[in-house]
């Protein structure tokens, strides 16, 4: 799931995929703002077909923790 991920930062929000760790946070690695955020959001739920709670992403602070929760959800359907 973490190179699903890793591909779509790099596909779908421009983010350079070398830079894109387990590790690395949205906000101070990757330069995201809440708008991108919510975006990667909405292309995971279109994806994987899963509501993710807006709140949840929130506390998500690296693409490990989301990468996490997102699989969570996906195992849970």
């Amino acid at each position: 799931m973490f190179e699903e991920i890793k591909n779509m930062l790099a596909e779908e929000m421009s983010i350079n995929p070398a830079e894109v760790k387990e590790d690395s946070e949205f906000v101070n690695d990757l330069g995201f703002n809440s708008l991108e955020l919510a975006d990667l959001v909405v292309l995971c739920e279109d994806k994987y077909g899963v509501d993710i709670d807006e709140e949840r992403a929130h506390t998500l602070l690296t693409v490990g923790d989301f990468t996490n929760y997102l699989t969570e959800l996906v195992n849970a359907k």
